[in-house]
């Protein structure tokens, strides 16, 4: 039921992790994608890797964002699925963050689905339709340790989402949040570093969830997949959790 032929996708954040997962499963059931990241290594590697093209993009600038969806309509003449994925974390209280590391991270987290979506969405309502989906977390629907920003991005982009979907069906624009748990990814082994942890007991700690295990990068890319695919039609404004049942 998947089947993503003739589909132009972008994806930020997708020389790795995550974003990197669903670049190639999008290309596999048959997208066209556009990668954005800063990476620039990696993300000619992943474009390699899908037969797409890749686009350095600081995803908080509206020139770096503009310059990626200019660059999907050059080759490909619009974009019909986007996953705005790309995010950092600041692991730290709110007696301990300092100003640029909250901006920061709003910048990344939040500012760059505005922007990438503002510049998307005519060009879905143009052409019929389409699929956004926005990387929120599962705290992004319950609070976390040492976490006030990354916690309040995700909040935001949870219902960021949701104020879209409502804005955008009527123009057959679906919008979607995919919520990860915690995921074996680059940022994860980030966190443990930024919290003075062993990576090993980290991952050891985040596996206690009813599944027994840690989320791998394909776990969220089918979910993303599906949000992408016309097998989702009538599915807008969901925040779905892909977590082992961590929230529950």
């Amino acid at each position: 039921m998947i089947n993503l032929e003739g589909k132009r996708a972008v994806v930020t954040g997708g020389a790795s992790g995550i974003g990197r997962a669903t670049a190639a499963l999008l290309a596999e059931l048959g997208a066209v994608v556009v990668i954005a990241d800063l990476d620039r290594e990696r993300g000619e590697e992943a474009a390699k890797e899908t037969g797409g093209v890749f686009v350095r993009c600081d995803v908080s600038r509206r020139e770096d964002c503009a310059r990626v969806v200019d660059t999907a309509v050059a080759l490909h003449g619009g974009v019909d699925v986007l996953f705005n994925n790309a995010g950092i974390i600041r692991r730290s209280t709110v007696c301990e963050i300092t100003d640029d590391d909250w901006d920061l991270v709003m910048a990344v987290n939040v500012r760059s689905v505005m922007l990438l979506s503002g510049l998307v969405v005519p060009l879905m309502a143009a052409s019929g339709g389409g699929s956004i989906v926005n990387t929120g977390s599962g705290w992004g629907i319950k609070g976390g340790a040492r976490a006030v920003s990354y916690c309040a991005s995700k909040g935001a982009v949870v219902n960021l989402t949701r104020a879209m979907a409502i804005d955008h069906g009527p123009a057959n624009i679906r919008v979607n949040c995919v919520c990860p748990g915690d995921t074996a990814t680059g940022m994860l082994a980030e966190e443990a570093r930024q919290l003075g942890e062993s990576v090993e007991s980290f991952y050891a700690d985040a596996a206690d969830r009813p599944l027994g295990r840690i989320g791998q990068p394909q776990d969220i890319a089918r979910t993303v997949a599906f949000l992408a695919s016309d097998a989702a039609a009538f599915v807008s404004g969901a925040v779905i959790a892909v977590d082992g049942a961590g929230t529950a």
